[in-house]
C-alpha cells in the first residue's frame, strides 16, 4: 500500500469549507464524513479531512486548541500543477468557492509559476507548475 497524507483541518463552519473544496473539483468520501467532518479526496494518496472546530479539538493533547482564522500560519499546504492554466483555474476555483487570494501568481524565476489561496477558514494551499526543463537548466 502507498504511504498516504491526511491533512486534518478545524472549521468554524462545515457547510462554507464544503463548499470550497467542492468548488476545488475535490472527490467527497461520503463514508468518512458527517456532521462533524468532512473526508475530501484530492487524489488516490492525498486526503484533506475538514473537521468543526470542536470535533477537531477532540483529538488535541496538552493544552493544545484549534486555530481558526487567526491570521497565524504554522502550514502551508502545496499541490503540483500540471501547467500555468492549471495554476490560475485552481485560484479561479478558490474565489468562487468562498476562498480568497492569499498570494498572487507570480514566477519567482524561469519554470516556476505559482499562487497561494485561503480557504474560508483562512488554511494556506498552495499551487505550483514547474518545468521540468528549467528545473533542469537550474541544476
Amino acid at each position: 500500500m502507498s504511504r498516504m497524507i491526511f491533512v486534518n483541518l478545524p472549521t468554524a463552519d462545515l457547510a462554507k469549507a464544503d463548499a470550497f473544496y467542492e468548488g476545488l473539483g475535490f472527490t467527497k468520501n461520503e463514508m468518512f464524513s458527517d456532521s462533524n467532518a468532512t473526508s475530501w479526496m484530492i487524489s488516490d494518496t492525498i486526503t484533506v479531512m475538514v473537521l468543526h472546530r470542536d470535533f477537531f479539538a477532540s483529538f488535541l493533547i496538552d493544552g493544545d486548541t484549534p486555530t481558526v482564522g487567526s491570521g497565524t500560519r504554522e502550514v502551508l499546504n502545496a499541490l503540483s500543477a500540471d501547467s500555468r492554466s492549471e495554476v490560475d483555474d485552481f485560484v479561479a476555483k478558490a474565489v468562487a468557492g468562498g476562498g480568497a487570494v492569499y498570494r498572487e501568481a507570480s514566477e519567482p524565476f524561469e519554470g516556476m509559476y505559482q499562487a497561494a489561496v485561503k480557504d474560508p477558514d483562512g488554511h494556506v494551499w498552495e499551487i505550483a507548475w514547474m518545468s521540468q526543463e528549467a528545473m533542469q537548466n537550474e541544476a
